[in-house]
């Protein structure tokens, strides 16, 4: 009796998982960031072969960066702020599909693939889940997380100590080793953003989230096209 107890409760745990979180590919809810901030620039990763994996990811059909339209208001909130200052922002990543999630974890389970090991030069591809830096379910499929950094007004670079998706502690916000002009600029760009109502993470200094998204509990999978 006990067993079928214990069974019982692992099924209606499991069942209560699965309803918790759902699959869309309702778009309609959605916005390209170029239509609202007009002078964003945008260095779509995943639509190329520049990142971690070395190939382009299932689901990015076009170098386009979409988000919620409650986290595009939010985000153009933060590029007033940010122009005023004289800088404009960079994309690398906002809405992601999940099937771009799930090509993460088919890359991370074939050993024979070691793709791009300039983004995690210090650890073994197996490290890239068991640190976090790689999920099976990632708030960007939420639609309302955008990965960024800022340039100058005439594009040029804005040193912050570290790139996009470099997995190692040098990406943390706090990284100790920063010059006083990169933890400056770490702090423009986090104040920035969580004076529009984002926040960030421990591991990634370019990575928000919208504090209220508007979806906490779906993942969406329409390509970005």
């Amino acid at each position: 009796m006990k067993r079928l107890f214990l069974i019982g409760l692992v099924l209606f745990s499991f069942i209560q998982s699965t309803q918790a979180s759902q699959i869309s590919y309702d778009k309609s809810d959605f916005a390209p960031i170029y239509s609202v901030i007009d002078d964003a620039s945008f260095d779509i990763r995943y639509y190329s072969s520049n990142n971690f994996t070395g190939n382009k990811i299932n689901g990015y059909k076009a170098p386009i960066a979409y988000m919620t339209k409650q986290s595009l208001q939010a985000l153009s909130i933060a590029a007033n702020d940010l122009r005023k200052q004289g800088y404009r922002l960079l994309i690398w990543d906002s809405y992601r599909p999940q099937k771009a999630v799930n090509n993460f974890v088919e890359w991370i389970n074939n050993p024979k693939d070691e793709g791009d090991k300039s983004f995690y030069p210090k650890l073994k591809k197996s490290n890239l889940i068991e640190g976090n830096y790689i999920a099976e379910k990632s708030g960007h499929t939420r639609g309302s997380t955008v990965d960024l950094t800022l340039i100058k007004k005439d594009g040029s670079f804005v040193d912050m100590g570290g790139t996009f998706d470099l997995f190692s502690e040098i990406s943390h916000p706090d990284y100790k080793k920063l010059t006083k002009e990169q933890k400056r600029n770490r702090k423009i760009l986090h104040d920035a953003m969580i004076k529009a109502g984002f926040k960030g993470i421990d591991s990634e200094w370019w990575h928000y989230t919208l504090e209220n998204e508007p979806y906490p509990d779906t993942y969406f999978d329409f390509d970005v096209e």
